[in-house]
């Protein structure tokens, strides 16, 4: 059995990952759900992977998901650890030396037009879940947005990425030309949108399972 570390995104929290957590335990697997340090002015890339890691403690046989800017995160824990995975899940997928502030202007997004925040973000959840979801949300006041991502290359680690296919805020043909850019890989793609750990928690958990060799 795997454990499975679930990174959150920009603004986010654990909570977007709590309807995935029990579909995952009740098959044997082993989930830790770190909460980055974002309301942490002085918080940059060293804190959030030290952050994870000290969640992670002893345990092995990791997978580790990064979803949105989680994927800015997720490649620095195999730098520190035995990483037996990584998957990024509708990813900002990072460049060595890259700012995360420059990755929007750098991989040419150009945004949603005449959509709100729920709509771009929300798509596909039921609404009782979207209801509950501005209490979980943090503001990122974190400093690593202007620090140059500190990897040299990326992690000697298979890496598979899972983009969504109703996504409205990273739409699949943005995210397969940045998957085919900056990793030369065509990315699987699952029902939903965004927040598909929110809308489609089964399947989600389903698809990462399956990402386990036999």
């Amino acid at each position: 059995m795997a454990t499975f570390v679930l990174i959150h995104g920009g603004g986010g929290s654990a909570w977007d990952w709590h309807l995935v957590v029990p579909e995952l335990t009740s098959l044997g697997h082993e989930v830790v759900v770190p909460e980055l340090p974002i309301d942490d002015r002085s918080a940059g890339f060293a804190q959030f992977c030290d952050t994870v890691v000290g969640v992670i403690g002893d345990r092995r046989d990791l997978v580790v998901v990064g979803h949105s800017y989680g994927a800015f995160t997720a490649p620095l824990i195999a730098d520190k650890l035995p990483v037996r995975l990584i998957v990024l899940l509708t990813p900002m997928i990072p460049e060595p030396g890259e700012k995360p502030g420059d990755w929007w202007d750098n991989t040419g997004y150009q945004g949603v037009e005449g959509l709100s925040e729920e709509q771009q973000f929300y798509n596909g959840v039921p609404a009782e879940i979207v209801a509950q979801a501005a209490a979980h949300g943090r503001d990122q006041v974190s400093a690593e947005g202007s620090e140059p991502w500190p990897l040299g290359t990326w992690p000697d680690v298979p890496t598979r990425v899972l983009i969504a296919r109703d996504d409205r805020f990273f739409p699949a043909d943005f995210l397969r030309r940045v998957a085919a850019d900056r990793l030369g890989v065509t990315p699987d793609e699952i029902v939903g949108g965004h927040a598909v750990a929110l809308s489609h928690p089964k399947q989600l958990a389903d698809r990462l399972i399956a990402y386990l060799p036999g």
